[in-house]
């Protein structure tokens, strides 16, 4: 008699060329029917071509062909596993040494992403961390300008016998963006694919050193430079920035929903509230609210995510980003107050979720359209 044990214990012995653990092991096979002579073996691949199909069934039938009776018929049914099953084309890679990745990212431009980007960097180095920041915003980069390093250039260093680029460095942050390697009134005209490969060389074939934190300053909106860097590296968590009108909290409110996709799944760390509020130096506890009243924290309230902060609009942040030096720069100055406060709420954030979450998967697309709109 033939059983459904012998024919999975004669299967736990059948290997696939280069595998080391057998094909009962890897889950290919899904179940075993046996009806009289006829045995019925369902098969889950993730290669769907006829070649790989074939192959499957020659391995099973030399695996069995000297321990079935001879009037035993072989039958096969295969399923292809889903997009979320299967392996991703395109494999990250671990950035050894960096502790923490977070994304920076608004729904839109305009609302001081990479100011606050700068300042919660310079904000993390003042309270001791290793920091370092990828301007990844391929079309408009500030970053450079913001540190006061526009005419400087990457150097180049040897690690484990490879050449790599060497990130710039100032006040303690290293930093690395294309704007290093475009001219300040040439416009950078290039497709997503080059572009995403412009990204990876800039993670990859840089030597970042040790760093705490790394903190990515994406472009605005929800695309493809997006879904490069998520398909290249495992983001820690993300920080959506967003002013407090209407008209901002709409797109912020898509750059959660982008992270919070099923095949990105991107723990969002919380929302801080850029430009919340005007308050005369004379009078700072009179607060004009220009752009709207709370909006960023009525927003998190209604998404369920961490509410970081608010950071006032104040003429000396725009001024101290337009000369080079971020305001969190500034000694005893309420301003640093602000930034030191998001910072900590969101190291806090960070903390939380290293502890209860598992590492974030670097996400799997295998078709050309990518992500789709979704709710």
């Amino acid at each position: 008699m033939v059983s459904k044990e012998k024919v999975l214990a004669l299967l736990k012995k059948a290997y696939l060329k280069n595998d080391t653990v057998d094909i009962v092991t890897k889950q290919y096979i899904k179940n075993i029917v046996i009806f009289d002579s006829e045995i019925i073996i369902d098969l889950e691949i993730d290669n769907p071509t006829l070649k790989v199909k074939q192959k499957f069934k020659k391995l099973i039938k030399d695996s069995l062909k000297d321990s079935l009776p001879q009037n035993c018929v072989l039958n096969f049914n295969f399923k292809i596993k889903t997009i979320h099953e299967s392996q991703p084309t395109i494999k990250g890679k671990s950035l050894k040494n960096i502790n923490n990745i977070v994304a920076i990212s608004s729904g839109k431009g305009g609302v001081g992403k990479s100011t606050m980007t700068s300042n919660i960097a310079i904000s993390l180095k003042r309270m001791g961390f290793k920091v370092g920041i990828l301007d990844s915003d391929i079309y408009g980069p500030s970053i450079p300008s913001m540190f006061d390093i526009s005419e400087k250039k990457p150097m180049s260093t040897i690690n484990d016998g490879k050449s790599m680029m060497l990130p710039v460095e100032n006040y303690g942050i290293k930093i690395l963006s294309i704007g290093f390697f475009t001219k300040i009134d040439q416009a950078v005209i290039w497709r997503g694919p080059m572009a995403s490969k412009a990204l990876n060389q800039m993670i990859f074939d840089s030597f970042w050193g040790e760093l705490d934190f790394l903190l990515i300053d994406l472009p605005p909106g929800t695309g493809d430079i997006h879904l490069s860097i998520m398909q290249s590296v495992s983001i820690t968590g993300s920080v959506i920035i967003t002013t407090p009108q209407n008209v901002a909290l709409i797109d912020a409110r898509k750059g959660v929903a982008m992270f919070n996709q099923k095949n990105i799944n991107v723990p969002v760390l919380g929302i801080i509230e850029n430009m919340a509020y005007f308050s005369n130096p004379e009078s700072p506890n009179k607060k004009h609210y220009i752009f709207g009243k709370e909006g960023g924290k009525n927003l998190a309230t209604d998404l369920e995510v961490p509410f970081l902060g608010d950071i006032p609009l104040i003429q000396s942040i725009r001024e101290a980003g337009d000369v080079g030096r971020p305001a969190s720069l500034q000694d005893k100055s309420y301003i640093v107050d602000h930034f030191d406060t998001v910072t900590k709420n969101m190291i806090q954030e960070v903390i939380k979720r290293n502890k209860n979450l598992p590492k974030t998967e670097i996400i799997k697309i295998k078709t050309m359209s990518g992500c789709s709109a979704i709710k």
